[in-house]
């Protein structure tokens, strides 16, 4: 059959980002003739024992309780678990001294759907015909920020400055404030704090500054805190949320152990979370409610916070020092390489300067000795200048083990190598 899709059906039956290269990836490693690949192209968060067991241990305690049934068999409240609201409340008011009451609180399914409800309530067309930006202030960011507004052309991205220790083989990206534009044309505006894919973390000014621009036009921020604490705290280094009456806080509690759950978490003024929930309600009606009941013991406990920073964290922590010590070890010291500053999340982000094939071309000849990466390309969604930065980088996952890491990083210097040494050659 062959139907006749609408405008939104043939935008939203494409595949954007990296879902439009996991089917060669996915082929690659089911017809690699008998090839062992070291796949570090995963956003699957590893399995971790301690993990597991907190989720076996909250999902008994749902069992044995009289609520099973009304959790289970009954419908919801389209804002959510009651007694996960209340956890959450409760906890973010004592760690970080807030006021909230259940109206500043909304449970999605996942956090992926809080940017689709939001780029799709505040951005697009307008009912008197006028485009409301979506903006991504610092590219490169979540390659996911690219497919869920149904208005594509709303999305715009800005350059970054780079911020560059050539000694050390490391880089930064920075907001640039002196090309970043937010007016009454903006509809929202999102970033990751950690990044995915950079472990970018923006400096509390630097979220201060964005907001404060976005206030003046009373525009919400989303700030996406997958990555962030006080769970999954995936951040290496100090950082606290940033709060604010535009701001609208976005948590997932994919990366603390839970993805197949999809349990997402926006947090901030009632009347953004109001309209927010109306699309959820429209939508989906409300949000799966066992993976909420079992997060709302794991977060009132507090063990999941306590987890997240003694366990979690620390876990992915090492593994990018693994990859950066290797990489320093194996890199050659005259190429230009640099390793974006590992400030959290759970990948390293590579930048190849003057990279001589594209970073496809690359992922191509990775693939030739066993290595699967993400070419950095489809982490740019909204950025329309020609820029040839999004063409020289890669996302490497941080999910393998140490081993695997370092024999992965020591191959990919070699091939590194022979595609520099290759095109001083031919020159």
């Amino acid at each position: 059959m062959n139907p006749n899709l609408s405008q939104f059906g043939t935008q939203m039956s494409n595949l954007t980002g990296v879902r439009a290269i996991m089917k060669d990836i996915i082929e690659t490693l089911r017809t690699g003739e008998g090839q062992d690949f070291i796949n570090l192209s995963a956003g699957n968060p590893v399995i971790l024992p301690e993990v597991e067991q907190l989720w076996r241990d909250c999902t008994e305690q749902l069992l044995a309780s009289s609520e099973y049934g009304e959790v289970i068999c009954r419908y919801g409240s389209s804002q959510g678990y009651q007694p996960l609201i209340e956890a959450i409340a409760n906890d973010f008011n004592q760690r970080y001294g807030l006021n909230l009451t259940e109206r500043n609180i909304l449970i999605t399914p996942g956090s992926q759907s809080i940017y689709f409800y939001a780029t799709n309530a505040f951005g697009g067309y307008t009912t008197s015909g006028k485009l409301k930006q979506v903006v991504l202030p610092l590219s490169p960011d979540y390659t996911g920020y690219g497919g869920v507004c149904l208005t594509p052309e709303a999305v715009v991205a800005y350059k970054p400055a780079l911020e560059i220790d050539e000694k050390a083989h490391h880089f930064k990206y920075r907001p640039d404030f002196s090309q970043l534009t937010i007016t009454e044309e903006t509809g929202c505006v999102i970033f990751s704090r950690p990044c995915n894919p950079t472990g970018n973390v923006l400096t509390q000014e630097e979220v201060k500054k964005i907001a404060d621009l976005a206030a003046s036009f009373d525009v919400p921020v989303l700030i996406d805190s997958a990555y962030a604490p006080p769970f999954p705290a995936l951040n290496f280094t100090e950082m606290t949320p940033v709060f604010g009456s535009n701001i609208i806080h976005c948590m997932s509690l994919s990366k603390a152990g839970l993805p197949g759950e999809r349990v997402g978490i926006a947090i901030g003024d009632p009347k953004l979370i109001g309209i927010l929930e109306s699309f959820q309600t429209n939508l989906c009606i409300h949000s799966p409610r066992y993976g909420q009941a079992i997060a709302a013991r794991a977060i009132a406990s507090g063990a999941l916070a306590k987890i997240s920073s003694n366990i979690i964290r620390p876990y992915y922590a090492s593994k990018f020092d693994v990859l950066e010590n290797t990489l320093d070890q194996s890199m050659p010291e005259e190429l230009p390489w640099f390793l974006h500053r590992g400030e959290g999340a759970i990948f390293a982000w590579l930048w190849l300067q003057d990279l001589p094939i594209t970073d496809w071309e690359l992922y191509q000849e990775l693939k030739k000795v066993g290595v699967i990466v993400v070419p950095g390309s489809t982490f740019f969604p909204g950025l329309r200048e020609d820029w040839s930065h999004k063409q020289q980088c890669l996302r490497i996952s941080l999910t393998a083990s140490n081993e695997e890491i370092e024999v992965a990083m020591q191959r990919l210097a070699k091939v590194v190598q022979s595609v520099y040494q290759r095109s001083t050659v031919n020159v």
